[in-house]
Protein backbone atom coordinates (compact mmCIF):
# COMPACT_ATOMS: atom_id res chain seq x y z
CA UNK A 1 0.00 0.00 0.00
CA UNK A 2 1.41 3.57 -1.13
CA UNK A 3 -0.54 6.29 0.25
CA UNK A 4 0.22 9.61 -1.55
CA UNK A 5 -1.03 13.10 -0.97
CA UNK A 6 -3.18 14.76 -4.27
CA UNK A 7 -2.38 18.20 -5.00
CA UNK A 8 -5.36 20.82 -5.33
CA UNK A 9 -7.04 20.76 -8.95
CA UNK A 10 -8.55 23.94 -8.28
CA UNK A 11 -7.14 25.83 -5.30
CA UNK A 12 -10.12 27.53 -4.31
CA UNK A 13 -12.28 24.76 -3.92
CA UNK A 14 -13.60 23.26 -0.93
CA UNK A 15 -13.77 19.85 -1.70
CA UNK A 16 -11.66 18.66 -4.78
CA UNK A 17 -13.23 15.97 -7.50
CA UNK A 18 -9.86 14.15 -8.36
CA UNK A 19 -11.85 10.84 -8.61
CA UNK A 20 -14.39 12.75 -11.30
CA UNK A 21 -11.27 14.06 -13.48
CA UNK A 22 -9.42 10.84 -13.33
CA UNK A 23 -12.60 8.96 -14.85
CA UNK A 24 -12.99 12.00 -16.99
CA UNK A 25 -9.53 10.81 -18.83
CA UNK A 26 -10.61 8.96 -21.85
CA UNK A 27 -7.33 8.70 -23.72
CA UNK A 28 -4.39 6.47 -22.60
CA UNK A 29 -6.19 5.97 -19.15
CA UNK A 30 -5.61 2.32 -17.81
CA UNK A 31 -7.65 2.90 -14.46
CA UNK A 32 -11.49 2.03 -14.27
CA UNK A 33 -13.86 2.92 -11.15
CA UNK A 34 -14.71 -0.80 -9.72
CA UNK A 35 -18.10 -1.83 -8.82
CA UNK A 36 -18.04 -3.43 -4.85
CA UNK A 37 -20.66 -6.28 -4.10
CA UNK A 38 -23.11 -3.88 -3.12
CA UNK A 39 -23.54 -2.52 -5.98
CA UNK A 40 -23.29 -5.29 -8.48
CA UNK A 41 -25.55 -8.06 -8.99
CA UNK A 42 -27.11 -9.89 -5.80
CA UNK A 43 -25.94 -13.26 -7.40
CA UNK A 44 -22.46 -11.38 -6.93
CA UNK A 45 -22.33 -11.32 -3.18
CA UNK A 46 -21.36 -14.35 -1.05
CA UNK A 47 -21.27 -15.51 2.31
CA UNK A 48 -17.38 -14.13 2.67
CA UNK A 49 -18.58 -10.83 2.02
CA UNK A 50 -20.95 -11.01 4.49
CA UNK A 51 -18.78 -12.19 6.82
CA UNK A 52 -16.29 -8.91 6.04
CA UNK A 53 -19.48 -6.56 6.47
CA UNK A 54 -20.24 -7.95 9.79
CA UNK A 55 -17.00 -7.82 11.25
CA UNK A 56 -17.01 -4.28 11.16
CA UNK A 57 -18.83 -1.85 13.71
CA UNK A 58 -22.22 0.48 12.00
CA UNK A 59 -20.18 3.87 11.31
CA UNK A 60 -17.25 1.84 9.91
CA UNK A 61 -19.50 -0.17 7.47
CA UNK A 62 -21.06 3.40 6.27
CA UNK A 63 -17.77 4.42 5.53
CA UNK A 64 -16.37 1.21 3.46
CA UNK A 65 -19.89 0.33 2.28
CA UNK A 66 -22.19 3.25 2.41
CA UNK A 67 -25.96 2.74 3.40
CA UNK A 68 -29.04 1.47 1.98
CA UNK A 69 -29.66 2.90 -1.41
CA UNK A 70 -30.40 1.54 -4.92
CA UNK A 71 -27.45 0.33 -7.14
CA UNK A 72 -28.42 3.10 -9.83
CA UNK A 73 -28.16 6.17 -7.37
CA UNK A 74 -24.84 6.71 -7.49
CA UNK A 75 -22.01 5.18 -9.32
CA UNK A 76 -19.22 3.19 -7.46
CA UNK A 77 -19.35 3.16 -3.80
CA UNK A 78 -22.59 4.75 -3.75
CA UNK A 79 -22.91 7.08 -0.41
CA UNK A 80 -19.49 5.68 0.83
CA UNK A 81 -16.83 8.35 0.72
CA UNK A 82 -14.40 5.70 -0.95
CA UNK A 83 -14.36 5.05 -4.54
CA UNK A 84 -11.89 2.79 -6.51
CA UNK A 85 -10.60 2.66 -9.71
CA UNK A 86 -8.80 -0.70 -11.42
CA UNK A 87 -6.38 -1.43 -13.92
CA UNK A 88 -6.13 -4.45 -15.74
CA UNK A 89 -3.57 -3.93 -17.98
CA UNK A 90 -0.83 -5.59 -15.85
CA UNK A 91 -0.56 -9.31 -15.03
CA UNK A 92 2.89 -9.95 -13.26
CA UNK A 93 5.61 -8.17 -12.04
CA UNK A 94 9.34 -9.57 -13.01
CA UNK A 95 11.84 -9.20 -10.34
CA UNK A 96 15.65 -8.88 -10.64
CA UNK A 97 17.17 -10.58 -7.53
CA UNK A 98 20.59 -10.10 -5.92
CA UNK A 99 21.89 -13.36 -7.23
CA UNK A 100 21.23 -12.27 -10.41
CA UNK A 101 18.14 -14.92 -11.00
CA UNK A 102 14.69 -13.19 -11.78
CA UNK A 103 11.44 -14.18 -10.29
CA UNK A 104 8.15 -13.28 -11.59
CA UNK A 105 5.01 -12.75 -8.85
CA UNK A 106 1.55 -12.52 -10.29
CA UNK A 107 -0.87 -9.31 -9.49
CA UNK A 108 -4.13 -10.24 -8.29
CA UNK A 109 -5.33 -6.81 -8.65
CA UNK A 110 -4.09 -3.03 -9.05
CA UNK A 111 -6.29 -0.62 -7.16
CA UNK A 112 -6.18 3.40 -6.39
CA UNK A 113 -8.55 4.05 -3.27
CA UNK A 114 -9.84 7.56 -3.64
CA UNK A 115 -11.32 9.43 -0.37
CA UNK A 116 -13.99 12.21 -0.26
CA UNK A 117 -12.72 15.60 0.62
CA UNK A 118 -9.29 14.32 1.73
CA UNK A 119 -6.49 15.10 -0.75
CA UNK A 120 -4.67 11.07 -0.64
CA UNK A 121 -5.01 8.60 -2.31
CA UNK A 122 -3.80 4.74 -1.27
CA UNK A 123 -2.29 2.80 -4.59
CA UNK A 124 -3.14 -1.14 -3.14
CA UNK A 125 -1.24 -3.84 -5.38
CA UNK A 126 -1.57 -7.54 -4.30
CA UNK A 127 0.56 -9.75 -5.41
CA UNK A 128 1.28 -13.84 -4.71
CA UNK A 129 3.78 -16.71 -5.80
CA UNK A 130 3.96 -20.14 -4.37
CA UNK A 131 7.19 -22.01 -3.31
CA UNK A 132 9.58 -19.83 -2.47
CA UNK A 133 12.52 -20.38 0.03
CA UNK A 134 12.47 -18.05 3.04
CA UNK A 135 15.84 -16.40 1.91
CA UNK A 136 14.19 -15.22 -0.95
CA UNK A 137 10.84 -14.19 0.94
CA UNK A 138 13.12 -12.12 3.41
CA UNK A 139 14.41 -10.75 0.48
CA UNK A 140 11.69 -9.88 -1.24
CA UNK A 141 10.29 -8.57 1.50
CA UNK A 142 13.38 -5.86 2.14
CA UNK A 143 14.25 -4.96 -1.19
CA UNK A 144 10.70 -4.63 -3.27
CA UNK A 145 8.30 -2.14 -2.51
CA UNK A 146 10.90 1.24 -2.84
CA UNK A 147 9.31 4.35 -3.95
CA UNK A 148 13.15 5.63 -5.40
CA UNK A 149 16.83 3.93 -3.72
CA UNK A 150 18.37 5.83 -1.18
CA UNK A 151 22.33 5.23 -1.96
CA UNK A 152 24.37 3.61 -4.68
CA UNK A 153 26.82 0.50 -4.59
CA UNK A 154 30.31 1.29 -5.80
CA UNK A 155 29.55 -0.46 -8.62
CA UNK A 156 26.50 1.67 -9.52
CA UNK A 157 24.10 -0.60 -8.68
CA UNK A 158 21.17 0.55 -6.27
CA UNK A 159 21.48 -0.87 -2.76
CA UNK A 160 18.83 -2.30 -0.68
CA UNK A 161 16.48 -2.23 -4.49
CA UNK A 162 16.04 -5.27 -6.39
CA UNK A 163 18.29 -5.50 -9.02
CA UNK A 164 15.25 -4.51 -11.50
CA UNK A 165 11.62 -4.32 -11.47
CA UNK A 166 9.62 -4.90 -15.22
CA UNK A 167 5.61 -4.56 -15.05
CA UNK A 168 4.46 -7.31 -17.50
CA UNK A 169 1.44 -7.55 -19.61
CA UNK A 170 -1.01 -10.58 -20.49
CA UNK A 171 0.85 -11.42 -23.31
CA UNK A 172 4.65 -11.34 -21.57
CA UNK A 173 5.04 -7.89 -22.82
CA UNK A 174 7.08 -5.53 -20.80
CA UNK A 175 5.28 -2.43 -20.00
CA UNK A 176 7.58 -0.27 -18.14
CA UNK A 177 10.99 -1.24 -15.91
CA UNK A 178 12.12 0.15 -13.17
CA UNK A 179 15.75 3.32 -13.93
CA UNK A 180 17.17 2.72 -10.03
CA UNK A 181 20.86 2.45 -11.74
CA UNK A 182 20.34 5.81 -13.31
CA UNK A 183 21.81 7.66 -9.88
CA UNK A 184 22.51 10.84 -11.91
CA UNK A 185 18.94 11.67 -12.62
CA UNK A 186 17.89 10.83 -8.94
CA UNK A 187 20.68 13.42 -7.87
CA UNK A 188 19.64 16.12 -10.36
CA UNK A 189 15.70 15.45 -9.43
CA UNK A 190 16.83 16.06 -6.03
CA UNK A 191 18.86 19.24 -6.27
CA UNK A 192 16.62 20.90 -8.90
CA UNK A 193 13.04 19.96 -6.92
CA UNK A 194 14.13 19.98 -3.29
CA UNK A 195 12.27 16.49 -3.74
CA UNK A 196 12.95 12.75 -4.34
CA UNK A 197 12.17 11.73 -7.41
CA UNK A 198 10.41 8.39 -8.09
CA UNK A 199 11.12 5.03 -9.99
CA UNK A 200 10.01 5.58 -13.55
CA UNK A 201 8.13 1.64 -13.40
CA UNK A 202 6.25 3.62 -10.26
CA UNK A 203 5.82 6.74 -12.56
CA UNK A 204 3.90 4.64 -14.96
CA UNK A 205 2.03 2.74 -12.97
CA UNK A 206 0.39 5.66 -11.63
CA UNK A 207 -0.34 7.19 -15.06
CA UNK A 208 -1.82 9.16 -15.70
CA UNK A 209 -1.73 11.17 -12.21
CA UNK A 210 2.04 13.04 -12.36
CA UNK A 211 4.42 13.80 -9.44
CA UNK A 212 4.13 17.40 -8.84
CA UNK A 213 7.67 17.91 -9.07
CA UNK A 214 8.07 17.67 -12.37
CA UNK A 215 7.53 18.58 -15.84
CA UNK A 216 5.22 16.22 -17.43
CA UNK A 217 1.73 17.51 -17.87
CA UNK A 218 -1.40 16.56 -15.91
CA UNK A 219 -4.36 17.66 -13.57
CA UNK A 220 -3.97 15.45 -11.30
CA UNK A 221 -0.61 15.58 -9.21
CA UNK A 222 0.73 13.26 -6.53
CA UNK A 223 3.80 14.12 -4.39
CA UNK A 224 5.01 11.27 -1.34
CA UNK A 225 4.29 11.79 2.36
CA UNK A 226 6.27 9.13 3.76
CA UNK A 227 9.07 7.03 4.19
CA UNK A 228 10.71 5.83 0.61
CA UNK A 229 9.83 2.07 1.63
CA UNK A 230 5.96 1.26 1.16
CA UNK A 231 4.23 -0.13 3.78
CA UNK A 232 2.93 -4.16 3.14
CA UNK A 233 1.12 -6.72 4.56
CA UNK A 234 2.26 -10.42 3.73
CA UNK A 235 0.50 -13.54 4.25
CA UNK A 236 3.00 -16.37 4.71
CA UNK A 237 2.38 -20.13 4.41
CA UNK A 238 5.22 -22.48 5.74
CA UNK A 239 5.70 -26.42 5.85
CA UNK A 240 6.61 -25.83 9.50
CA UNK A 241 5.61 -22.19 11.26
CA UNK A 242 7.43 -23.88 14.61
CA UNK A 243 10.73 -24.21 12.78
CA UNK A 244 11.35 -20.52 12.18
CA UNK A 245 13.54 -19.04 14.82
CA UNK A 246 13.28 -15.49 17.00
CA UNK A 247 15.47 -13.89 14.56
CA UNK A 248 13.46 -15.28 11.82
CA UNK A 249 10.41 -13.71 13.07
CA UNK A 250 12.32 -9.89 13.68
CA UNK A 251 13.49 -10.02 10.02
CA UNK A 252 10.09 -10.48 8.74
CA UNK A 253 8.36 -8.50 10.71
CA UNK A 254 10.90 -5.82 10.58
CA UNK A 255 11.41 -6.76 6.85
CA UNK A 256 15.15 -6.41 7.59
CA UNK A 257 17.84 -8.23 5.61
CA UNK A 258 18.03 -11.41 4.76
CA UNK A 259 20.14 -13.92 7.04
CA UNK A 260 23.28 -14.44 6.08
CA UNK A 261 24.12 -16.42 8.12
CA UNK A 262 25.04 -13.83 11.07
CA UNK A 263 23.14 -13.13 14.51
CA UNK A 264 21.15 -9.99 14.48
CA UNK A 265 22.75 -7.12 16.00
CA UNK A 266 20.19 -6.42 18.74
CA UNK A 267 20.21 -6.65 22.63
CA UNK A 268 17.75 -8.81 24.58
CA UNK A 269 16.06 -5.86 25.66
CA UNK A 270 15.67 -5.02 21.93
CA UNK A 271 14.13 -8.12 20.96
CA UNK A 272 12.04 -8.17 24.03
CA UNK A 273 10.88 -5.51 22.94
CA UNK A 274 9.62 -6.69 20.15
CA UNK A 275 8.26 -9.68 21.13
CA UNK A 276 5.97 -7.08 23.42
CA UNK A 277 4.82 -4.51 21.48
CA UNK A 278 5.03 -5.89 17.55
CA UNK A 279 3.57 -9.77 18.08
CA UNK A 280 0.25 -10.89 18.35
CA UNK A 281 0.02 -14.42 19.90
CA UNK A 282 -3.45 -15.08 20.64
CA UNK A 283 -2.92 -18.44 18.65
CA UNK A 284 0.61 -18.86 19.47
CA UNK A 285 1.58 -21.47 21.85
CA UNK A 286 5.40 -22.87 19.98
CA UNK A 287 5.15 -25.15 23.16
CA UNK A 288 2.04 -27.35 22.36
CA UNK A 289 3.30 -27.70 18.55
CA UNK A 290 -0.76 -27.92 17.50
CA UNK A 291 -2.32 -27.01 14.89
CA UNK A 292 -4.44 -24.84 16.64
CA UNK A 293 -1.88 -22.54 17.59
CA UNK A 294 0.18 -22.12 14.72
CA UNK A 295 -0.55 -18.63 13.59
CA UNK A 296 1.09 -15.14 14.88
CA UNK A 297 0.73 -11.70 13.84
CA UNK A 298 3.43 -9.66 13.69
CA UNK A 299 2.41 -5.98 13.24
CA UNK A 300 5.47 -2.92 13.43
CA UNK A 301 2.93 -0.52 11.85
CA UNK A 302 4.29 0.13 8.20
CA UNK A 303 4.76 -3.67 7.70
CA UNK A 304 1.92 -6.32 8.97
CA UNK A 305 3.06 -10.21 8.56
CA UNK A 306 0.61 -13.11 9.24
CA UNK A 307 2.49 -16.51 9.79
CA UNK A 308 0.87 -20.17 9.62
CA UNK A 309 0.88 -23.49 8.85
CA UNK A 310 0.39 -24.66 5.06
CA UNK A 311 -2.66 -26.67 4.44
CA UNK A 312 -4.76 -25.73 6.99
CA UNK A 313 -7.97 -25.11 5.84
CA UNK A 314 -8.83 -22.64 8.87
CA UNK A 315 -5.24 -21.00 7.27
CA UNK A 316 -5.10 -21.49 3.91
CA UNK A 317 -8.53 -21.46 2.49
CA UNK A 318 -9.04 -18.57 -0.07
CA UNK A 319 -12.61 -18.82 1.15
CA UNK A 320 -13.37 -19.21 4.65
CA UNK A 321 -9.64 -19.94 6.02
CA UNK A 322 -7.69 -17.12 7.73
CA UNK A 323 -6.18 -16.02 3.88
CA UNK A 324 -9.73 -15.14 3.06
CA UNK A 325 -9.87 -12.61 5.88
CA UNK A 326 -6.45 -11.41 5.52
CA UNK A 327 -6.66 -10.35 2.02
CA UNK A 328 -10.34 -8.68 3.09
CA UNK A 329 -11.27 -7.73 6.53
CA UNK A 330 -7.45 -7.00 7.92
CA UNK A 331 -6.47 -5.28 4.65
CA UNK A 332 -9.32 -2.71 5.03
CA UNK A 333 -8.05 -2.53 8.74
CA UNK A 334 -4.75 -1.63 7.44
CA UNK A 335 -6.28 0.81 5.35
CA UNK A 336 -8.00 2.51 7.43
CA UNK A 337 -4.91 2.68 9.87
CA UNK A 338 -3.08 4.29 6.97
CA UNK A 339 -5.29 6.19 5.48
CA UNK A 340 -5.76 7.70 9.12
CA UNK A 341 -1.65 8.32 9.23
CA UNK A 342 -1.27 9.66 5.37
CA UNK A 343 -4.64 12.11 6.12
CA UNK A 344 -2.92 13.18 9.15
CA UNK A 345 0.51 13.84 7.38
CA UNK A 346 -0.90 15.55 4.57
CA UNK A 347 -3.06 18.00 7.06
CA UNK A 348 0.46 18.78 8.59
CA UNK A 349 2.15 19.22 5.52
CA UNK A 350 -0.38 21.69 4.17
CA UNK A 351 -0.01 23.98 7.93
CA UNK A 352 3.77 23.41 6.73
CA UNK A 353 3.22 24.64 3.41
CA UNK A 354 1.09 27.74 4.86
CA UNK A 355 3.49 28.57 6.91
CA UNK A 356 6.70 28.71 4.78
CA UNK A 357 4.68 30.77 1.86
CA UNK A 358 3.80 33.43 4.44
CA UNK A 359 5.61 37.10 4.40
CA UNK A 360 4.36 38.97 7.11
CA UNK A 361 4.88 42.14 5.69
CA UNK A 362 2.49 41.59 2.61
CA UNK A 363 -1.41 42.31 3.22
CA UNK A 364 -1.94 39.81 0.17
CA UNK A 365 0.54 37.28 1.73
CA UNK A 366 -1.71 37.45 4.88
CA UNK A 367 -4.99 37.21 3.45
CA UNK A 368 -4.04 33.87 1.57
CA UNK A 369 -2.51 32.32 4.64
CA UNK A 370 -5.36 32.99 6.95
CA UNK A 371 -7.56 31.66 3.66
CA UNK A 372 -5.56 28.30 3.78
CA UNK A 373 -4.82 28.07 7.48
CA UNK A 374 -8.84 28.29 7.91
CA UNK A 375 -9.64 25.45 4.86
CA UNK A 376 -7.48 23.40 6.40
CA UNK A 377 -9.30 23.48 9.66
CA UNK A 378 -12.55 22.82 8.35
CA UNK A 379 -10.90 19.87 6.57
CA UNK A 380 -9.67 18.96 9.61
CA UNK A 381 -13.12 19.15 11.28
CA UNK A 382 -14.79 17.50 8.84
CA UNK A 383 -11.95 14.64 8.86
CA UNK A 384 -12.55 14.28 12.96
CA UNK A 385 -16.22 13.97 12.65
CA UNK A 386 -16.33 11.98 9.23
CA UNK A 387 -13.18 9.31 9.76
CA UNK A 388 -11.66 8.84 12.59
CA UNK A 389 -12.49 5.88 14.36
CA UNK A 390 -11.14 5.04 18.00
CA UNK A 391 -12.55 1.40 17.20
CA UNK A 392 -13.50 -0.50 13.77
CA UNK A 393 -14.71 -3.83 15.18
CA UNK A 394 -15.50 -5.72 18.47
CA UNK A 395 -14.37 -9.05 17.28
CA UNK A 396 -11.27 -9.63 19.28
CA UNK A 397 -8.31 -10.28 16.56
CA UNK A 398 -9.43 -7.20 14.54
CA UNK A 399 -9.70 -5.26 17.13
CA UNK A 400 -6.54 -6.04 18.78
CA UNK A 401 -4.88 -5.53 15.56
CA UNK A 402 -6.54 -2.12 14.59
CA UNK A 403 -5.30 -0.96 18.33
CA UNK A 404 -1.70 -2.57 17.71
CA UNK A 405 -1.47 -1.01 14.04
CA UNK A 406 -2.60 2.44 14.96
CA UNK A 407 -0.86 2.51 18.07
CA UNK A 408 2.98 1.14 15.82
CA UNK A 409 2.40 4.21 13.15
CA UNK A 410 1.99 6.14 15.68
CA UNK A 411 -1.59 7.99 14.73
CA UNK A 412 -2.80 9.05 18.39
CA UNK A 413 0.11 11.13 18.75
CA UNK A 414 0.04 12.38 15.40
CA UNK A 415 -3.48 13.51 15.97
CA UNK A 416 -2.81 15.10 19.34
CA UNK A 417 -0.18 16.81 17.70
CA UNK A 418 -2.08 18.11 14.25
CA UNK A 419 -4.88 19.14 16.62
CA UNK A 420 -2.90 21.15 18.97
CA UNK A 421 -1.21 23.06 15.93
CA UNK A 422 -4.90 23.55 14.51
CA UNK A 423 -5.77 25.08 17.66
CA UNK A 424 -2.96 27.21 17.98
CA UNK A 425 -3.88 28.33 14.31
CA UNK A 426 -7.02 29.41 15.39
CA UNK A 427 -6.44 30.65 18.60
CA UNK A 428 -3.93 33.17 16.79
CA UNK A 429 -6.56 33.76 13.60
CA UNK A 430 -9.28 34.83 16.50
CA UNK A 431 -6.80 37.10 18.66
CA UNK A 432 -5.80 38.77 14.89
CA UNK A 433 -9.11 39.21 13.90
CA UNK A 434 -9.97 40.50 17.19
CA UNK A 435 -7.61 43.43 17.27
CA UNK A 436 -8.23 44.19 13.54
CA UNK A 437 -11.96 44.76 15.50
CA UNK A 438 -10.39 46.76 18.43
CA UNK A 439 -8.53 49.32 15.78
CA UNK A 440 -11.48 49.35 13.88
CA UNK A 441 -13.79 50.16 16.75
CA UNK A 442 -11.10 52.81 17.93
CA UNK A 443 -10.91 54.49 14.50
CA UNK A 444 -14.81 54.89 14.42
CA UNK A 445 -15.02 56.05 18.34
CA UNK A 446 -12.41 58.66 17.07
CA UNK A 447 -14.42 59.86 14.19
CA UNK A 448 -17.78 59.42 16.02
CA UNK A 449 -16.07 61.90 18.48
CA UNK A 450 -15.17 64.34 16.74
CA UNK A 451 -18.10 64.33 14.33
CA UNK A 452 -20.00 64.90 17.73
CA UNK A 453 -18.17 67.89 17.93
CA UNK A 454 -19.54 68.94 14.56
CA UNK A 455 -23.25 67.52 15.13
CA UNK A 456 -23.55 69.77 18.81
CA UNK A 457 -21.67 72.92 16.96
CA UNK A 458 -24.25 72.80 13.76
CA UNK A 459 -27.30 72.48 15.41
CA UNK A 460 -26.87 74.82 18.14
CA UNK A 461 -25.73 77.75 15.22
CA UNK A 462 -28.37 76.15 12.23
CA UNK A 463 -26.66 74.65 9.06
CA UNK A 464 -27.01 78.12 7.56
CA UNK A 465 -25.13 80.19 10.21
CA UNK A 466 -22.90 81.76 7.38
CA UNK A 467 -25.99 81.96 5.06
CA UNK A 468 -27.82 83.89 8.12
CA UNK A 469 -28.75 87.06 9.33
CA UNK A 470 -25.86 90.06 8.16
CA UNK A 471 -22.81 89.41 10.29
CA UNK A 472 -19.66 89.85 9.23
CA UNK A 473 -17.15 86.75 8.76
CA UNK A 474 -14.90 87.23 11.78
CA UNK A 475 -18.63 87.50 13.88
CA UNK A 476 -19.47 83.83 12.05
CA UNK A 477 -16.33 82.93 13.05
CA UNK A 478 -16.25 83.43 16.34
CA UNK A 479 -19.65 82.31 16.87
CA UNK A 480 -18.38 78.87 15.90
CA UNK A 481 -15.31 78.62 18.39
CA UNK A 482 -17.54 80.15 20.80
CA UNK A 483 -19.56 76.83 20.52
CA UNK A 484 -16.97 74.47 19.20
CA UNK A 485 -14.13 74.73 21.98
CA UNK A 486 -16.22 74.01 24.46
CA UNK A 487 -17.70 71.51 22.94
CA UNK A 488 -14.36 69.94 22.48
CA UNK A 489 -12.82 70.84 26.00
CA UNK A 490 -15.66 68.76 27.12
CA UNK A 491 -15.18 65.83 24.98
CA UNK A 492 -11.74 65.69 25.58
CA UNK A 493 -12.57 65.68 29.47
CA UNK A 494 -15.03 62.60 28.49
CA UNK A 495 -12.35 60.72 27.24
CA UNK A 496 -10.25 61.20 29.92
CA UNK A 497 -13.31 60.40 32.63
CA UNK A 498 -14.37 57.23 30.17
CA UNK A 499 -12.77 54.51 32.08
CA UNK A 500 -14.35 55.81 35.48
CA UNK A 501 -17.73 56.61 33.82
CA UNK A 502 -17.77 53.23 32.18
CA UNK A 503 -17.51 51.87 35.59
CA UNK A 504 -20.16 54.08 36.91
CA UNK A 505 -22.21 53.09 33.99
CA UNK A 506 -21.45 49.06 35.14
CA UNK A 507 -22.58 49.74 38.67
CA UNK A 508 -25.67 51.34 37.52
CA UNK A 509 -26.71 48.16 35.75
CA UNK A 510 -25.83 46.43 38.62
CA UNK A 511 -29.20 45.21 40.23
CA UNK A 512 -27.08 43.61 43.35
CA UNK A 513 -25.38 47.17 44.46
CA UNK A 514 -27.20 49.41 46.90
CA UNK A 515 -27.92 53.29 46.28
CA UNK A 516 -25.05 54.18 47.92
CA UNK A 517 -22.54 51.84 46.46
CA UNK A 518 -23.95 53.43 43.15
CA UNK A 519 -23.81 56.82 44.49
CA UNK A 520 -20.14 56.06 45.48
CA UNK A 521 -19.04 54.90 42.25
CA UNK A 522 -20.85 57.84 40.69
CA UNK A 523 -18.56 59.88 43.43
CA UNK A 524 -15.28 58.00 42.66
CA UNK A 525 -15.54 59.66 38.48
CA UNK A 526 -14.58 62.95 40.28
CA UNK A 527 -12.13 61.84 42.50
CA UNK A 528 -8.47 61.91 41.55
CA UNK A 529 -6.10 58.77 41.41
CA UNK A 530 -2.88 59.18 42.14
CA UNK A 531 -2.07 55.27 41.44
CA UNK A 532 -3.08 55.80 38.16
CA UNK A 533 -5.94 54.29 36.46
CA UNK A 534 -8.57 51.92 37.86
CA UNK A 535 -8.26 48.46 36.54
CA UNK A 536 -11.48 47.23 34.36
CA UNK A 537 -11.65 44.27 36.13
CA UNK A 538 -11.74 45.57 39.85
CA UNK A 539 -14.71 44.05 41.85
CA UNK A 540 -16.33 47.24 43.20
CA UNK A 541 -15.78 47.18 47.00
CA UNK A 542 -18.42 46.01 49.09
CA UNK A 543 -19.35 46.17 52.63
CA UNK A 544 -17.08 44.17 54.77
CA UNK A 545 -14.30 43.60 51.89
CA UNK A 546 -10.75 44.41 52.40
CA UNK A 547 -8.38 45.40 49.69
Amino acid sequence: MWPLRLMPIRSGDQVQRHPEALAAITEGNPWREQRDEFTGSPTDFHERHYREFVTFLPHVQRFLYGQGRSSSSQPGYGESPIRVFRRHDVAAVRLGCEDGSELDLHVQHIDLYFFYDVDVVILAMELHADDLPLARVQELMFRFGRAFPAKWSSDGRAAQCMRSVQWLGHDGRVLAESDYADRDAYLRHAWEHRASRIGRHWEYMLYPMVPHHSEERGDIRYRQLEYHRLPKMTFLSFDNPFALSREDFVRLGQATQPDDGRPLPYSEDVMAEFERTACYDRFWVPSRQSDNASTRVICTGPSMVMIGRHGLAGYSDPQNGLLAEFRHQYFLIGLIAHFHRSSLLMMMDRLVVAVSLLDADEVDSRRRFKRSIRQTMEIFLRFNHRYWFGEVSKQSMAKDLFDMWSRNLGNAALYNELRAEVLDMDNYLEADDSRHQNETLLRLTVVTIFGLVGTIVTGFLGMNIFDGPPATLAGKIGAVLVVALPTLLLAFYTLKKSSALSEFFDAVSDDSLTRRQKFKAFARVWRSRPNGRRRRDDPLRRPGTRT
